[in-house]
């Protein structure tokens, strides 16, 4: 499906989700010069970042950042994405031994679970606003909402062509879990945020992040618009944990009275 009009794209997920963050997108690309092209792209200027904290530019601040593995501070970061690491050392997990976990076979069974953008194609990476169009088309789309938010979405999306959603987490290093998973399998990928995510890239504590091929929001989006007349809407009203619920529950299931 080809997406013209990202603004109203985007502001149908402010106004269903009630979103507190930007939504964004992320697109990697074979040549350093076509990401470099971009309207108003951003580079760091003799800086070393995390992913998390470019993907927050984009989600906090608004930004269009571009980078090349260069500008990541380690292959943690670069490996996800494609723009290097993947070498036998980064396999082996040894910089995250003693750190994150007990002993180096756990430390390379954490690294050989991580979703990654096999490396070798890509020189460059974007991230922009959706709203921006300056990705268009972004290969994944991204956005950070409130559990009850996600689940929202989920059943948006599962409105009409039903399939079952399944996700996993790598624990520390989630970012495999989100931008790496959806960017490898094309898949829509649920992440709960890590600690780096959180430290560097300014993930408030209630927030999860999606990450998922932007040719399905306008399903997901027509779901929840069809939940919203059937009196699904979020943010969930509360009905009272003492209360007699048949009263609730037969304005949507009737043989409840």
């Amino acid at each position: 499906m080809n997406i013209h009009d990202w603004q109203k794209l985007t502001g149908d997920l402010e106004r269903l989700l009630r979103l507190r963050a930007i939504p964004f997108g992320m697109k990697l690309f074979e040549r350093k010069a076509d990401m470099e092209a971009i309207a108003k792209i951003r580079r760091p200027k003799a800086t070393l970042h995390t992913m998390d904290q470019i993907v927050a530019q984009a989600a906090r601040l608004g930004w269009t950042v571009g980078i090349t593995g260069e500008d990541l501070v380690g292959d943690q970061c670069r490996s996800v994405v494609g723009l290097g690491g993947q070498d036998e050392k980064w396999f082996s997990g040894q910089h995250m031994v003693k750190v994150w976990f007990a002993t180096p076979a756990d430390a390379a069974a954490h690294q050989a679970a991580m979703h990654c953008v096999p490396k070798g194609r890509y020189e460059a990476l974007a991230v922009a606003p959706l709203a921006s169009g300056r990705l268009d088309p972004p290969d994944i789309a991204l956005f950070y909402a409130t559990p009850g938010a996600m689940i929202y979405f989920i059943n948006g999306l599962q409105w009409s062509g039903y399939r079952r959603l399944d996700w996993s987490t790598v624990g520390e290093s989630a970012c495999a879990d989100s931008w790496g998973r959806a960017l490898a399998t094309r898949q829509p990928s649920l992440s709960i945020p890590c600690f780096a995510e959180r430290r560097y890239g300014g993930v408030l504590d209630d927030e999860l992040l999606m990450a998922l091929p932007p040719e399905e929001i306008p399903q997901a989006i027509a779901g929840m618009e069809a939940l919203a007349k059937n009196g699904f809407r979020y943010p969930f009203p509360q009905y009272g944990i003492q209360q007699d619920v048949r009263a609730g529950m037969a304005a949507s299931y009737p043989d409840r009275r």
